[in-house]
């Protein structure tokens, strides 16, 4: 039998082929700033699937040119962004991988030029513009850009979208009492700081059958911020709205020391799944496949995201097997090397 990091996984009607996922990682490629797919995302992502991992997760593409992290970032605001991403998602599914998008909006973390937007008014850091405070109607509109984001991705026929709900971005600003210190509906209470992300998970679903994940930052590392408790109670209330995977990461809502070790966020992973019941990932300086494939046979996570061993291997599957002694399919092309 082939160790659980092979084994295929279904959620909702799309089936992995094995446990391992290509994290999503800022690329900085669109160089003409319009958010375009471009010749390099093509080679970059494809090479990924061409390399056996299950699912290719794109870097996180902005729901509107005010949500871009960089002026470099990809896109999926507008209608012309569908081809590229098309593209990209046939390369990758030709090859035997499944294709997921991040979409995202990067609120007061944006490096971008012009006015930039956030729960509040508090700058990131010292060194970073301060945001303006949203109003009501600009929730409202941004909403409606994750919800219009989701119909492009179906067009383009992605068969994941993640919801970037971490790093300190727009939804982490809005779930973290650090960010958030608003006194209407939409700040307070754990209830009134997670409307947010709920109304965007209901207007995502509107137009979004398949497989729905939300990354997280499960740990603000700050005495006054979020805890793994916390996110105990929001990845309940995510699974009872429609979403199917909880994405473990942590940390950059503050700015903050963070402890890092093999496997130091896999334990956010490992509670949430098991205390809210709900499917999750586990994520962060995780190379090799016996480590992927102890956190799997534990039950600590559903998934394996890989991020930076991806830059180094293209095939870090293969290697990952050889590591757990197995043998994986291989591109025919490239039968007489391995």
């Amino acid at each position: 039998m082939q160790p659980l990091l092979f084994q295929p996984l279904t959620i909702r009607d799309v089936t992995l082929k094995n446990r391992i996922v290509m994290s999503p990682m800022c690329m900085y490629s669109c160089y003409e700033q319009d958010g375009i797919v471009t010749p390099w995302h093509v080679t970059h992502y494809t090479s990924r699937a061409m390399g056996q991992t299950g699912l290719i997760m794109t870097e996180a593409a902005a729901v509107s040119p005010q949500g871009r992290i960089s002026a470099e970032d990809l896109g999926i605001w507008d209608d012309s962004h569908v081809e590229g991403l098309s593209q990209l998602v046939s390369s990758i599914q030709e090859n035997g991988s499944k294709a997921a998008i991040q979409i995202a909006h990067a609120g007061r973390k944006a490096m971008i030029d012009g006015a930039i937007i956030a729960p509040s008014a508090i700058a990131f850091s010292e060194k970073m513009k301060t945001p303006e405070e949203m109003s009501l109607q600009q929730i409202e509109e941004t909403v409606k850009q994750f919800r219009s984001a989701a119909k492009r991705a179906k067009t383009a026929g992605f068969d994941v979208i993640e919801i970037h709900g971490a790093h300190g971005y727009l939804i982490n600003e809005f779930l973290s009492p650090l960010s958030n210190r608003r006194t209407d509906s939409y700040g307070g209470s754990q209830e009134n700081r997670y409307r947010f992300l709920q109304e965007i998970i209901a207007a995502v679903r509107l137009e979004w059958e398949g497989p729905l994940f939300v990354r997280i930052s499960a740990n603000d590392y700050h005495p006054e911020g979020n805890t793994p408790e916390d996110f105990v109670t929001y990845s309940k209330w995510m699974k009872e709205d429609g979403v199917d995977l909880i994405d473990c990461s942590s940390g950059a809502v503050v700015p903050a020391k963070i402890p890092t070790f093999p496997g130091y966020q896999v334990s956010f992973a490992d509670k949430i799944k098991n205390e809210a019941e709900i499917a999750t990932a586990a994520v962060g300086l995780i190379t090799t496949g016996r480590q992927a494939e102890e956190i799997l046979q534990n039950k600590r996570a559903d998934l394996i995201f890989i991020g930076r061993e991806f830059l180094k291997d293209p095939y870090w599957p293969r290697s990952a097997a050889q590591d757990l002694g197995t043998e994986i399919e291989s591109p025919k092309q490239y039968e007489r090397g391995w």
